[in-house]
């Protein structure tokens, strides 16, 4: 592991909620290769995130689900408010791929 353990408490202080993608604009400013990436969290509304998935084309994103951190303070990326972490991995290419649930699921859902 590289990081600490932790406990339920601090784990349960991470909202992780399902958002479908809408919308996807290049991002030319950003340090490394990155999306603006518009999420619908339904009853939350919609939230902005910078996000480096262009490993997928923006067509592919679009109506998309994705799991997405939505408790974190808003971040300025490059001139850019990134309000939402959306979740990712990365595969042996070193290309994020993200993380999204396999079945339909209401917008805004928490993860748990």
């Amino acid at each position: 592991m590289d990081k600490p353990p932790i406990v339920y408490d601090d784990f349960a202080k991470v909202d992780m909620r399902i958002g479908r993608i809408v919308t996807v604009k290049s991002f030319e400013r950003a340090r490394n290769p990155s999306y603006k990436v518009e999420v619908d969290f339904g009853p939350l509304g919609k939230k902005w995130s910078s996000a480096q998935i262009t490993s997928y084309s923006e067509g592919d994103l679009v109506g998309r689900l994705v799991v997405c951190v939505v408790n974190m303070p808003s971040r300025n990326i490059a001139g850019f408010q990134s309000e939402v972490l959306i979740l990712g991995a990365k595969n042996a290419r070193s290309e994020i791929i993200l993380l999204s649930p396999l079945a339909e699921i209401a917008l805004g859902e928490q993860v748990f």
